[in-house]
């Protein structure tokens, strides 16, 4: 029976011709060819991870921002003065005089007045507070998303013009600026971010539930509290446990 021949692509001796004698470090030698195809291999598996963590934590961030752009634009009328219902208080007032001229002066000055002062209630400035620094980490972290797959496709762009070597050149170049600006760092926090800015509006949440039921507050804080740590505990198990 005759043998298949199988083609092996990291068969680096039967893909390129050996080098002419003194010539092994020339510009277009074997060993550039031979370092653009492992640097490339290497790149793509690195890069894929980043691609598909980058593009679900997108999709997450601007659902995400859309649901507490919802909840603060109805919790934020609270931080103003309700034109509306110092209206209401005057007209009352005016109606309440108007009845009380008919029994005399003294019945007019026991009305009382008006309340057209605002005060700030301190839920209303914790929800809103808390609710603003987590829409705000949330778009923080949908710009430096989109930044870091920019910066992923300027290093993964192929360099096609020049010899082998300067496009090994070029691709050492663009892998230390990445090491440099810190960017898989950076890729690796922005789920952090995004922990962070679920873990306020769920304070928030519960804050402006305490204001309308003590025990929706409770189960919601209860809610909270065990899917962060239960997420965070498997989490480092798990990871530890793959390490080990």
């Amino acid at each position: 029976m005759s043998r298949v021949a199988v083609h092996d692509p990291f068969d680096y001796e039967q893909k390129y011709a050996p080098d002419p004698i003194y010539e092994e470090w020339s510009p277009k030698a074997r060993v550039w060819r031979v370092y653009g195809d492992e640097a490339t291999q290497i790149d793509i598996e690195m890069v894929a991870g980043w691609r598909e963590g980058l593009d679900m934590l997108l999709v997450f961030a601007a659902l995400f921002s859309g649901v507490v752009t919802t909840f603060v634009t109805t919790t934020c009328q609270s931080l103003r003065v309700d034109l509306a219902q110092v209206t209401n208080s005057l007209i009352s007032e005016m109606v309440k005089v108007q009845r009380a001229m008919v029994h005399g002066a003294e019945a007019v000055d026991a009305v009382p007045p008006a309340v057209t002062s605002f005060q700030l209630q301190a839920s209303d400035f914790w929800v809103n507070g808390l609710w603003f620094m987590s829409l705000g980490l949330s778009l923080s972290t949908t710009l430096l998303a989109v930044l870091a797959k920019q910066w992923i496709h300027q290093y993964i762009s192929v360099a096609s013009a020049g010899s082998p070597r300067n496009r090994c050149r070029v691709r050492h170049f663009r892998y230390k600026a990445l090491k440099k600006w810190h960017v898989p760092l950076l890729i690796e926090l922005l789920p952090v971010l995004m922990h962070a800015a679920l873990g306020l509006f769920f304070i928030g949440l519960v804050i402006y539930l305490c204001s309308l039921s003590t025990v929706m507050a409770v189960h919601m804080s209860i809610i909270a509290t065990g899917a962060f740590a239960y997420t965070y505990v498997y989490t480092t198990y798990f990871i530890a446990r793959h390490r080990a």
